[in-house]
């Protein structure tokens, strides 16, 4: 699944994320975040080499379940799932490298 330019109008359950099946990208954030703007070409770049991983964009906020059940603090966090488990996870990524190597730990 190709990068996602927009968050889900309604985000997943626990139990659906947890059953996903291969290489997943979680992205917690919200739209006005600039952390989460500047990320976006980076995350786009990155994802532009691995079709089959799925992005699951997620805005994030107080009391959105999901995001507190990864515990997140900070936007935007990748969360790199693979079956559902997590992999690895990056916190206002700076770089494409890094996005690339995390995707590369989900995908090999």
């Amino acid at each position: 699944m190709p990068f996602q330019t927009r968050h889900l109008a309604i985000e997943p359950q626990r139990a659906a994320v947890d059953a996903l099946r291969g290489a997943s990208l979680l992205e917690f954030g919200t739209p006005w975040c600039g952390h989460c703007q500047r990320a976006q070409p980076l995350i786009e770049a990155a994802l532009a080499s691995q079709p089959t991983v799925e992005h699951i964009k997620v805005e994030d906020g107080p009391g959105r379940p999901l995001g507190r059940s990864y515990r997140v603090k900070l936007w935007p966090t990748l969360v790199f799932l693979r079956d559902g488990q997590e992999v690895a996870r990056l916190v206002r990524p700076q770089t494409g490298q890094e996005i690339t190597q995390a995707l590369a730990q989900i995908t090999g």
